[in-house]
């Protein structure tokens, strides 16, 4: 009997792995053999910026196109990220040099409301966050890692991508300033 269920188990051990593998050649399948223009915008200098409409932590309804004819930063981060946290009194301090001129727009990935207040208050930051818990604006941008920045011009083309943490190495009030 306690050989039975031993053999049991191994068929279905087996039988997972197959189909664990089976996806993953599928997906890998679809990934490589669907053209870029299938997949929607391709996230490169020059390429127009995803449209999106989503709600930030103030409850107030923001979409992208909403602000066509002014220029966009969008700060991708969540809060167990290091390198987010690091740069993020950076960001937060250019999006208060340029707020006049750019609309920065703070995207949280994957994390709750909750979790949100509770970093912002002990971080003392006040700025309105959008709530991306279940990935979607971050997936249509294809973010991959934490944190990203991305500077949007006016007429809604991706003008500068930085996928990593912002240092003042890099030159982002220059991004802004060409894209005003």
């Amino acid at each position: 009997m306690q050989k039975k269920r031993f053999n049991n188990k191994r068929i279905l051990t087996i039988l997972i792995s197959v189909v664990a593998v089976l996806t993953g050649a599928w997906a890998i399948y679809e990934n490589v053999s669907t053209p870029e223009s299938e997949r929607g915008n391709a996230i490169e200098v020059g390429a127009m910026a995803p449209e999106f409409t989503a709600v930030n932590s103030a409850g107030e309804q923001v979409k992208l196109s909403d602000y066509r004819g002014k220029a966009v930063m969008i700060n991708f981060w969540a809060s167990w990220c290091t390198p987010c946290v690091r740069e993020m009194p950076l960001v937060h301090q250019i999006a208060q040099d340029y707020q006049n001129d750019v609309e920065t727009l703070f995207v949280n990935v994957g994390e709750s409301k909750g979790t949100i207040r509770e970093f912002m208050d002990t971080q003392a930051f006040d700025f309105p966050v959008i709530i991306d818990v279940t990935g979607t604006i971050s997936g249509m941008y294809r973010i991959t890692g934490l944190p990203a920045t991305m500077v949007i011009d006016k007429e809604g083309k991706f003008r500068h991508i930085l996928l990593g943490e912002l240092t003042e190495d890099i030159p982002l009030q220059q991004w802004l300033e060409e894209s005003i």
